[in-house]
């Protein structure tokens, strides 16, 4: 049987459109791949993007509370907020190169202990008292402290015990020490070493207490 001219065409056209159809059926499934992946994206970061956000928001919230809780020895000046840690000056608590609390810095801690206490009770949180030094070595004639580091550890020692003594529970406060590390100004003048030679304190969740860097001790 012989094929006509009609019938060789249509057999000749038929394969075209079938890879044509193939071609077309596999970029469709391209794009659908595309768009999914595009949204998942979008999901994930909408959901990160929420939880920042959240994040902020809470962080924001333990800002104004801890504020409130020390409104009157903030509003001596001699205290500070930032970014949830309470700074206090070295220079009111210790004289230079020392682990004696000067009388006006252990009432200055005084003051502190009752909304401190309340406030890491209401929120079952620990406090870190931190150590901090200017990077200028220990003199010679000053055979306390071997370094820096031991410095900033006495003085963090200090601090929780003297909380301790002022009604603190031992359970709610530990102590750190980071010496010439982490320094909040320049040591290149008299001014941003006074600035560093500080202690701090942080209300802080116990899971992140049990792994705290520079640790010295636990009251």
């Amino acid at each position: 049987m012989e094929l006509d001219d009609g019938d060789v065409a249509a057999e000749q056209v038929a394969p075209v459109w079938a890879v044509f159809g193939d071609l077309m059926s596999g970029l469709v499934g391209a794009f659908v791949l595309v768009l999914v992946g595009v949204l998942v994206v979008q999901m994930d970061l909408v959901t990160s993007l929420q939880a920042e956000v959240q994040k902020r928001k809470v962080e924001e919230q333990r800002r104004i509370a801890l504020e409130k809780a020390l409104a009157v020895p903030l509003a001596t000046g001699r205290v500070t907020v930032s970014n949830g840690r309470i700074g206090i000056s070295g220079s009111v608590l210790f004289p230079v190169n020392s682990d004696q609390l000067r009388p006006e810095g252990r009432q200055l801690l005084r003051s502190l202990v009752h909304p401190l206490r309340v406030y890491l009770g209401e929120r079952n949180e620990l406090l870190m008292v931190s150590g901090f030094t200017d990077d200028k070595p220990i003199q010679d004639g000053n055979r306390r402290f071997a370094d820096n580091l031991e410095l900033s550890a006495q003085r963090a020692l200090t601090v929780t015990r003297s909380l301790i003594e002022e009604g603190m529970p031992s359970s709610q406060v530990f102590a750190a020490a980071f010496g010439a590390e982490q320094p909040v100004a320049s040591n290149a003048n008299d001014s941003g070493r006074a600035l560093n030679r500080r202690v701090e304190m942080a209300p802080v969740p116990r899971a992140a207490a049990a792994k705290a860097p520079g640790d010295a001790t636990r009251e």
